[in-house]
């Protein structure tokens, strides 16, 4: 239980355990066509170090890195300088929750507690948002199943995900949940809206999969949005939620959710034999604990990524991370001297390395044995 409740606290800044009140940011969205941004090109500041807060790690079709922070903006590495971008370069806000880059055009998307940032190589811009008000999956709602579109799991208090496909960023509205009226008639006044997007994914046939603070797991096809609920994956004891942050199909076609206790299977005649709206599914057990000095107590991640080999690599809040190849459990701690690393994120780049992101330690990086922490040349 020691570790569940350090992962509950590991949130995308929302409400994670009994006593605690939601942390609401004011989003900065700008209404549709009111793009802003600066005309000049974005300079940044040449520095050291990418700082002590690292949540997020990615590497961009050039091979740049980008590194992420909790409120001291975003850091790009060539390879030979580290160029930190901030609110006064455009940046739209200075807290980092996602990075990703739009293949067509390699325009890459920050997602911020203030809204999105588009860098086209050049400059910052905040990118307007187009509100779709319908939940219906007819054309007109803005749900469309393009393999080329970025999806952004934005915004808290919101009631869907947002997309973008090259010129437009659109926030969607999710169906009505099967268990809605129940929710609400038992949390009339909670802060937080239970359709927040905690992760979003993307399976190997291209299905999109949004993970919700507390209505479990959307899938999206291309023609049907449908629902997913296993209580234990989302509610702890004492009132303690933490929601779906992680997703990963296996290379056999299983689906893991934030946990070692099961992996799930996706049945193809779902909605012929199954509450409509909702996606019909079997359990299979997990990962086996008995060689592990842990007990029985699954394991649970919040960050997920399969290697080459098809093994999964799995970061907790405050456990470091694991390593299953489909038969052997392997623990990586980290550590900074007597202290616990907290994780935030993992990451493969283009050449299959692992990085992590944290809290309060930097970015660290799997050297073949261990992960150590990142220091630019």
């Amino acid at each position: 239980m020691k570790h569940t409740q350090a992962f509950a606290r590991s949130s995308f800044n929302r409400v994670q355990a009994r006593g605690l009140s939601a942390i609401v940011v004011l989003s900065s969205l700008l209404p549709a066509g009111a793009a802003a941004g600066s005309d000049e090109t974005a300079k940044g500041e040449i520095v050291a170090d990418i700082g002590p807060s690292c949540w997020v790690v990615f590497q961009d079709a050039s091979g740049n890195y980008w590194f992420g922070s909790d409120g001291n903006g975003l850091c790009r590495y060539d390879g030979k300088t580290l160029t930190r971008f901030t609110t006064r370069d455009g940046l739209t806000h200075d807290a980092i929750r996602g990075i990703q880059q739009h293949a067509p055009t390699g325009d890459l998307l920050i997602s911020t507690n203030g809204g999105v940032s588009k860098f086209d190589g050049e400059r910052f811009v905040t990118l307007p948002v187009t509100v779709m008000d319908s939940s219906d999956p007819a054309e007109g709602s803005g749900w469309s199943l393009d393999p080329d579109d970025v999806w952004l799991p934005i915004q808290p208090r919101q009631q869907g995900p947002y997309r973008y496909d090259g010129k437009s960023l659109y926030h969607l509205k999710f169906p009505k949940s099967p268990r809605a009226d129940d929710w609400y008639a038992k949390n009339p006044d909670r802060p937080w809206s239970p359709y927040e997007v905690y992760c979003v994914y993307r399976d190997r046939k291209g299905h999109m999969w949004f993970g919700t603070s507390n209505f479990g797991i959307c899938r999206f096809d291309g023609k049907t949005r449908d629902w997913m609920y296993e209580a234990h994956l989302t509610e702890l004891p004492n009132d303690a939620m933490f929601g779906i942050r992680s997703i990963l199909e296996d290379e056999d076609g299983a689906f893991w959710f934030c946990s070692t206790r099961y992996r799930y299977r996706m049945m193809p005649d779902a909605r012929a034999h199954h509450v409509d709206g909702e996606i019909a599914f079997t359990r299979e057990p997990g990962i086996d604990l008995s060689g592990v000095e842990r007990g029985q107590a699954p394991i649970f991640f919040q960050s997920v990524v399969e290697d080459e080999h098809g093994d999964m690599w799995m970061a907790t809040y405050g456990d470091g991370v694991w390593r299953y190849d489909g038969k052997k459990l392997t623990h990586y701690p980290i550590r900074e001297g007597d202290a616990v690393v907290t994780l935030f994120s993992i990451y493969r780049d283009h050449r299959g390395d692992l990085w992590l992101g944290t809290h309060e330690h930097g970015a660290y990086r799997f050297n073949g044995k261990t992960f150590e922490r990142f220091r630019p040349r």
